[in-house]
């Protein structure tokens, strides 16, 4: 059989490129929403999930660390890509005939200077790989769009400009994720992910945190929301270098538990070489 990867948006997205960049030998399974993507993991119509949690310029995504824990499913790993801004057009167009150009709202202030240079307007669009489909489609020769290259290639369109993100260092983080954990594997770097919630004591936060300095484990990401729009009830998430079954990863991890009233480990998985 052949095995899946469900990611969300269309053909062409950036997360379909992540799909084939992190696992060339799956088929990339697109689905309309994240939640759509992490039920075609659990009904087994794909093995795994693509879902981008944070971006180098924009932060966190929305609403995926408030779905990880009441996903059911497991880090199994992370894949950071580049993403990288293509123009393109109708076959045919030259770049001075582009007057507008559209792509999702976050992608058009990374081009503002490519835009700004040659007088290109910019307009949203609700999906970037969504806008090259129509404009292959129905698009006049004035329009372009903003997407990846595999956009390009899967709709049929000139690629008239490579690379014209202003920053070169925009790189979104995905995490792959399975029905099943696996916590067999040993890499030089492991990464524990987790979410816990604090007692209602004072300085709970505090103590908490202190078992991962007092035993040598360094915490790459904290990050605290909301639970249930209550602005008392706050959850965190966590990444932490090491795996579980380190003596010191352990130690750390018990004294966690006797602040906190729920913890849950998301995933243990080897750190992808894009951390560096």
């Amino acid at each position: 059989m052949t095995r899946r990867i469900a990611f969300q948006g269309e053909p062409g997205a950036y997360s379909h490129a992540a799909c084939q960049e992190a696992r060339p030998g799956f088929e990339a399974l697109p689905c309309r929403s994240f939640d759509d993507v992490i039920a075609a993991v659990r009904s087994g119509e794909a093995e795994q999930a693509m879902l981008p949690v944070e971006n180098s310029t924009y932060g966190r995504v929305a609403d995926i660390h408030r779905m990880l824990p009441e996903s059911g499913l497991h880090i199994v790993d992370e894949a950071f890509v580049r993403v990288h801004i293509s123009l393109m057009a109708l076959p045919g167009v030259q770049i001075e005939e582009i007057e507008t150009v559209r792509a999702h709202l976050v992608l058009i202030p990374q081009c503002a200077s490519f835009l700004a240079r040659y007088g290109i307007k910019g307009e949203a669009a609700a999906d970037s790989a969504g806008a090259a489909a129509e404009l292959a489609r129905t698009g006049p020769r004035s329009v372009g769009a903003l997407a990846s290259d595999l956009a390009a290639e899967i709709y049929g369109l000139d690629i008239l400009a490579r690379h014209i993100e202003d920053h070169a260092h925009n790189t979104t983080r995905f995490l792959i994720m399975s029905r099943e954990a696996d916590k067999s594997r040993r890499a030089e770097k492991m990464i524990t992910t987790f979410v816990f919630r604090v007692r209602n004591i004072p300085a709970a936060l505090y103590k908490a945190m202190g078992g991962f300095a007092t035993n040598g484990v360094n915490m790459t990401k904290l990050e605290s929301y909301m639970v249930g729009g209550s602005f008392t009830a706050t959850q965190f998430y966590a990444d932490i270098e090491g795996h579980p079954e380190d003596p010191n990863v352990a130690l750390a991890l018990d004294e966690l538990s006797y602040f906190t009233t729920d913890l849950t480990i998301l995933g243990v998985y080897p750190a992808d070489p894009g951390r560096q």
